[in-house]
């Protein structure tokens, strides 16, 4: 009996032992690493002497292998964009000397906490990439929108801060379009101009049979900050809504963005705006299977609160 517990004791200290441990431990260690996704971004960083790697289809090639591996050794990798500009301005403000790896790992570790990334899941970064410039375009839109709201100040009439009107008048307008929407995808556009830069913002949902809407959170948000911002700012804009429903044609409507609300725009504006191109003036055939109509009674008081 002692020495069958002797044996029991020695293979269970075999199966956990220092290494055995820490090898389990490592399968609990979350990492991001940081992507140069174009070749300006690549070259940019090439002036720094710790930096190895002097071509960039070799280094997208040697970083695919690495997210490769660790996935294969059940190790979970975050990627996010790392930007040479960024990362410069960073070390100057911590103090850090850029051309040090352990400052490139300390930049990507707040990446991690603070930027977008997307997890590595096995496809080709060729794939992954795009999803990882949306995400970032998100954030970065969001952010200056958000930005420009809150320097917008205090109403004249009412003395509350217009930045928060606009978005409280934004989110239940949103909330109405996606509520009167027929149920199927929902792929909505939305389009501010002639603030100091252009936005746009795009939000894909379903509608379901019973009226739940099912939406990514990260997408509305950005969306309704875009479109408080036109409305709070008076820029010219729309929102356009497309929905996709198996078995029936295609819905296209749409408003335009006023100071008071959404107005909705007619079939016609509808028609003439997919099916006029847009560097030539010249009318284009419409898609098939769609139809161009106005937009359903949204229900809701669409002046804005002053």
């Amino acid at each position: 009996m002692a020495r069958t517990n002797r044996t029991t004791r020695t293979t269970r200290g075999d199966r956990t032992g220092p290494e055995s441990l820490r090898r389990l431990l490592r399968r609990e260690i979350a990492g991001t690493v940081g992507l140069l996704s174009d070749e300006h971004d690549f070259a940019a960083m090439r002036r720094y002497r710790t930096f190895a790697f002097d071509d960039h289809r070799t280094y997208l090639d040697q970083m695919e292998a690495l997210l490769r591996a660790r996935a294969s050794q059940g190790n979970h990798t975050s990627v996010a964009l790392f930007d040479p500009d960024e990362y410069a301005v960073y070390c100057d403000e911590a103090g850090l000397d850029p051309d040090a790896v352990t400052s490139r790992a300390r930049y990507t570790a707040e990446l991690a906490a603070a930027g977008p990334t997307v997890p590595y899941d096995g496809r080709p970064l060729a794939d992954l990439l795009p999803e990882l410039v949306d995400e970032s375009v998100r954030q970065a839109t969001w952010e200056y929108a958000t930005e420009m709201l809150a320097g917008l100040g205090p109403c004249p009439v009412c003395g509350e801060d217009r930045g928060r009107l606009a978005l409280a008048h934004a989110t239940r307008l949103l909330g109405a379009v996606l509520g009167t929407a027929a149920s199927g995808a929902l792929h909505l556009v939305c389009s501010v101009g002639t603030l100091p830069q252009s936005l746009f913002s795009v939000l894909e949902a379903d509608r379901r049979e019973n009226g739940a809407v099912d939406v990514d959170e990260g997408e509305a948000l950005e969306l309704t900050a875009v479109l408080a911002l036109g409305l709070a700012t008076g820029s010219p804009g729309g929102l356009v809504t497309r929905t996709v429903t198996p078995g029936r044609p295609d819905r296209v409507y749409g408003w335009r963005l006023r100071p008071e609300g959404l107005e909705p725009l007619t079939a016609g504006e509808v028609f003439d705006a997919y099916c006029t191109d847009v560097t030539t003036g010249e009318p284009i055939a419409p898609e098939p299977d769609v139809d161009y109509c106005a937009p359903p009674d949204l229900g809701v008081e669409q002046n804005h609160p002053h």
